[in-house]
Protein backbone atom coordinates (compact mmCIF):
# COMPACT_ATOMS: atom_id res chain seq x y z
CA UNK A 1 0.00 0.00 0.00
CA UNK A 2 2.52 2.72 0.52
CA UNK A 3 4.05 1.51 -2.14
CA UNK A 4 1.38 2.58 -4.75
CA UNK A 5 0.83 5.86 -2.63
CA UNK A 6 4.35 6.74 -3.67
CA UNK A 7 3.62 5.18 -7.24
CA UNK A 8 0.64 8.00 -7.32
CA UNK A 9 2.56 10.46 -6.23
CA UNK A 10 4.76 10.26 -8.45
CA UNK A 11 2.40 9.96 -11.21
CA UNK A 12 0.55 13.40 -10.14
CA UNK A 13 4.26 15.17 -9.70
CA UNK A 14 4.80 13.73 -13.71
CA UNK A 15 1.39 14.89 -14.75
CA UNK A 16 2.15 18.31 -12.96
CA UNK A 17 5.89 18.72 -14.86
CA UNK A 18 4.49 17.53 -17.97
CA UNK A 19 1.80 20.25 -17.86
CA UNK A 20 4.36 22.89 -16.67
CA UNK A 21 6.39 21.84 -19.90
CA UNK A 22 3.60 21.60 -22.08
CA UNK A 23 2.93 25.75 -20.98
CA UNK A 24 6.49 27.16 -21.33
CA UNK A 25 6.71 25.63 -24.72
CA UNK A 26 3.85 27.27 -25.72
CA UNK A 27 4.03 30.22 -23.90
CA UNK A 28 7.90 30.51 -26.05
CA UNK A 29 5.69 29.38 -29.43
CA UNK A 30 3.21 32.28 -28.44
CA UNK A 31 5.60 34.38 -28.16
CA UNK A 32 7.92 33.86 -31.19
CA UNK A 33 4.76 34.20 -33.30
CA UNK A 34 3.54 37.84 -31.62
CA UNK A 35 6.86 38.89 -31.80
CA UNK A 36 6.61 38.84 -35.32
CA UNK A 37 3.49 39.60 -36.57
CA UNK A 38 0.27 39.90 -34.05
CA UNK A 39 1.32 43.63 -33.20
CA UNK A 40 1.86 45.67 -36.84
CA UNK A 41 4.51 47.53 -36.51
CA UNK A 42 3.46 51.26 -37.94
CA UNK A 43 5.88 54.86 -38.48
CA UNK A 44 3.22 56.84 -35.53
CA UNK A 45 1.10 55.88 -33.16
CA UNK A 46 -1.80 54.41 -35.12
CA UNK A 47 -4.41 52.55 -33.17
CA UNK A 48 -4.11 48.94 -33.49
CA UNK A 49 -0.09 48.84 -33.99
CA UNK A 50 2.75 49.09 -32.63
CA UNK A 51 4.72 52.43 -33.38
CA UNK A 52 8.81 51.83 -32.87
CA UNK A 53 11.48 54.82 -33.42
CA UNK A 54 13.81 55.33 -36.22
CA UNK A 55 16.78 53.35 -34.53
CA UNK A 56 14.03 50.91 -33.40
CA UNK A 57 13.19 49.94 -37.52
CA UNK A 58 16.87 50.32 -38.82
CA UNK A 59 17.89 47.52 -35.90
CA UNK A 60 15.22 45.32 -37.13
CA UNK A 61 15.48 45.50 -40.70
CA UNK A 62 19.37 45.34 -40.23
CA UNK A 63 19.26 42.31 -38.17
CA UNK A 64 16.93 40.63 -40.46
CA UNK A 65 19.04 41.21 -43.61
CA UNK A 66 21.97 39.54 -41.75
CA UNK A 67 19.99 36.72 -41.69
CA UNK A 68 19.21 37.02 -44.81
CA UNK A 69 22.69 37.05 -45.74
CA UNK A 70 23.56 34.25 -43.23
CA UNK A 71 20.77 31.84 -45.15
CA UNK A 72 22.34 33.03 -48.59
CA UNK A 73 26.03 31.99 -47.70
CA UNK A 74 24.70 28.56 -46.25
CA UNK A 75 22.59 27.80 -49.30
CA UNK A 76 25.74 28.75 -51.80
CA UNK A 77 28.00 26.54 -49.88
CA UNK A 78 25.31 23.53 -49.59
CA UNK A 79 24.73 23.99 -53.71
CA UNK A 80 28.45 24.06 -54.40
CA UNK A 81 29.01 20.87 -52.04
CA UNK A 82 26.54 18.98 -54.08
CA UNK A 83 26.83 19.83 -57.52
CA UNK A 84 30.27 21.66 -58.42
CA UNK A 85 32.76 19.59 -57.12
CA UNK A 86 32.66 16.41 -59.11
CA UNK A 87 31.67 18.68 -62.31
CA UNK A 88 34.59 20.71 -61.89
CA UNK A 89 32.82 23.74 -63.05
CA UNK A 90 33.44 26.55 -60.36
CA UNK A 91 35.73 28.30 -62.79
CA UNK A 92 33.43 28.41 -65.37
CA UNK A 93 30.96 30.24 -63.65
CA UNK A 94 29.94 33.68 -65.32
CA UNK A 95 27.96 35.23 -62.59
CA UNK A 96 26.49 37.71 -64.78
CA UNK A 97 23.89 39.00 -62.28
CA UNK A 98 20.26 39.73 -63.51
CA UNK A 99 20.53 43.17 -61.58
CA UNK A 100 23.91 44.79 -63.00
CA UNK A 101 21.85 47.09 -64.27
CA UNK A 102 20.93 48.74 -60.87
CA UNK A 103 23.74 51.35 -60.36
CA UNK A 104 25.11 50.54 -56.87
CA UNK A 105 27.59 52.56 -54.89
CA UNK A 106 30.98 50.83 -55.21
CA UNK A 107 32.85 51.13 -51.69
CA UNK A 108 31.44 51.97 -48.36
CA UNK A 109 33.17 55.90 -49.04
CA UNK A 110 31.01 56.32 -52.34
CA UNK A 111 27.89 55.01 -50.65
CA UNK A 112 28.28 57.53 -47.41
CA UNK A 113 28.69 60.17 -49.75
CA UNK A 114 25.13 59.17 -52.10
CA UNK A 115 21.94 60.79 -51.25
CA UNK A 116 19.93 58.98 -48.54
CA UNK A 117 17.27 58.84 -50.87
CA UNK A 118 19.19 57.33 -53.54
CA UNK A 119 21.25 54.54 -51.24
CA UNK A 120 17.46 53.64 -49.86
CA UNK A 121 15.97 53.72 -53.39
CA UNK A 122 18.64 51.23 -54.29
CA UNK A 123 18.24 49.06 -51.38
CA UNK A 124 14.70 49.17 -52.37
CA UNK A 125 15.34 48.42 -56.18
CA UNK A 126 17.48 45.74 -54.84
CA UNK A 127 15.12 43.66 -52.96
CA UNK A 128 12.25 44.00 -55.49
CA UNK A 129 15.06 42.86 -58.27
CA UNK A 130 14.88 39.25 -56.18
CA UNK A 131 11.55 38.34 -55.50
CA UNK A 132 10.94 36.60 -58.40
CA UNK A 133 13.85 34.70 -59.02
CA UNK A 134 14.52 33.51 -55.55
CA UNK A 135 10.84 31.78 -56.13
CA UNK A 136 11.88 30.49 -59.37
CA UNK A 137 14.83 28.91 -57.71
CA UNK A 138 13.00 27.40 -54.95
CA UNK A 139 10.51 25.81 -57.48
CA UNK A 140 14.14 24.63 -59.82
CA UNK A 141 15.46 23.54 -56.16
CA UNK A 142 12.22 21.00 -55.85
CA UNK A 143 13.04 19.20 -59.49
CA UNK A 144 16.33 18.53 -57.58
CA UNK A 145 16.27 15.11 -56.02
CA UNK A 146 19.62 15.37 -55.21
CA UNK A 147 19.14 18.23 -52.92
CA UNK A 148 17.58 18.07 -49.65
CA UNK A 149 14.44 19.15 -48.40
CA UNK A 150 15.94 21.32 -46.00
CA UNK A 151 17.78 22.93 -48.45
CA UNK A 152 15.29 23.59 -50.86
CA UNK A 153 12.98 24.91 -47.67
CA UNK A 154 16.29 27.41 -47.42
CA UNK A 155 15.62 28.91 -50.96
CA UNK A 156 11.71 29.46 -50.00
CA UNK A 157 12.81 30.82 -46.60
CA UNK A 158 14.84 33.89 -48.64
CA UNK A 159 12.01 34.25 -50.87
CA UNK A 160 9.90 35.19 -47.91
CA UNK A 161 12.70 37.34 -46.08
CA UNK A 162 13.25 39.54 -49.42
CA UNK A 163 9.69 40.34 -49.23
CA UNK A 164 9.27 41.24 -45.46
CA UNK A 165 12.67 43.08 -45.24
CA UNK A 166 11.23 45.00 -48.43
CA UNK A 167 8.11 46.15 -46.35
CA UNK A 168 10.42 46.66 -43.50
CA UNK A 169 13.18 49.13 -45.46
CA UNK A 170 9.65 50.80 -46.57
CA UNK A 171 8.33 51.66 -43.03
CA UNK A 172 11.79 52.99 -42.71
CA UNK A 173 11.43 55.05 -45.85
CA UNK A 174 7.99 56.08 -44.22
CA UNK A 175 9.47 57.20 -41.46
CA UNK A 176 12.22 58.95 -42.26
CA UNK A 177 9.96 60.78 -44.85
CA UNK A 178 7.11 61.49 -41.84
CA UNK A 179 10.49 63.02 -39.58
CA UNK A 180 11.65 64.87 -43.30
CA UNK A 181 14.89 63.33 -43.28
CA UNK A 182 14.08 62.63 -46.51
CA UNK A 183 11.89 63.53 -49.72
CA UNK A 184 9.08 61.42 -50.70
CA UNK A 185 10.52 60.66 -53.94
CA UNK A 186 12.13 57.11 -52.89
CA UNK A 187 10.24 54.27 -54.88
CA UNK A 188 11.19 50.91 -55.08
CA UNK A 189 11.02 49.82 -59.30
CA UNK A 190 11.58 46.36 -60.16
CA UNK A 191 15.09 46.08 -62.09
CA UNK A 192 14.34 44.75 -65.34
CA UNK A 193 15.21 40.16 -65.22
CA UNK A 194 17.66 39.42 -67.71
CA UNK A 195 16.27 36.78 -69.97
CA UNK A 196 18.05 33.40 -69.77
CA UNK A 197 17.44 30.96 -72.78
CA UNK A 198 16.63 27.51 -71.64
CA UNK A 199 19.86 25.29 -72.23
CA UNK A 200 20.76 22.16 -71.06
CA UNK A 201 20.17 20.55 -67.17
CA UNK A 202 24.06 20.75 -66.48
CA UNK A 203 23.62 24.83 -67.35
CA UNK A 204 20.71 24.88 -66.22
CA UNK A 205 22.65 23.87 -62.73
CA UNK A 206 24.78 26.59 -63.15
CA UNK A 207 22.62 28.95 -63.80
CA UNK A 208 21.49 28.67 -60.30
CA UNK A 209 24.76 28.52 -58.59
CA UNK A 210 25.15 31.89 -60.84
CA UNK A 211 21.84 33.03 -59.17
CA UNK A 212 23.29 32.04 -55.40
CA UNK A 213 25.94 33.41 -56.22
CA UNK A 214 24.39 37.08 -56.74
CA UNK A 215 22.21 36.91 -54.27
CA UNK A 216 24.82 36.41 -51.64
CA UNK A 217 26.27 39.44 -53.19
CA UNK A 218 23.09 41.13 -53.30
CA UNK A 219 22.08 40.81 -49.94
CA UNK A 220 25.25 41.53 -48.29
CA UNK A 221 24.93 44.94 -50.36
CA UNK A 222 21.70 45.43 -48.81
CA UNK A 223 23.02 44.64 -45.57
CA UNK A 224 25.93 46.63 -45.40
CA UNK A 225 23.83 49.40 -47.42
CA UNK A 226 21.40 49.56 -44.49
CA UNK A 227 24.43 50.17 -41.90
CA UNK A 228 26.02 52.67 -43.74
CA UNK A 229 22.41 54.78 -44.47
CA UNK A 230 21.50 54.10 -40.12
CA UNK A 231 25.10 55.66 -39.21
CA UNK A 232 24.19 58.71 -41.20
CA UNK A 233 20.90 58.85 -39.95
CA UNK A 234 20.83 58.23 -36.54
CA UNK A 235 24.61 57.28 -35.17
CA UNK A 236 23.77 57.94 -31.49
CA UNK A 237 22.52 54.57 -31.72
CA UNK A 238 25.17 52.06 -32.10
CA UNK A 239 28.07 53.09 -34.72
Amino acid sequence: LPGQIGQGKRTRLENKMSAVWVVLVCAVLCRRLTGIGAAPICTNAQAGCHALSLANLFDRVIQHSARMHGISNDLHSEFEQYFLPSKNQIGRVSRNCHTSTILTPNGKENAQRMAREELTEVILKLLMAWRDPLWHFHQSMAHHHDFNNFSSNKALEMSDMVHELRKGVEKVAEKMQMLGIISNSVSSQASPEASLPSDSAEWRLMKDYDLLYCFRRDSNKVQNYLKILKCRIVPEHGC
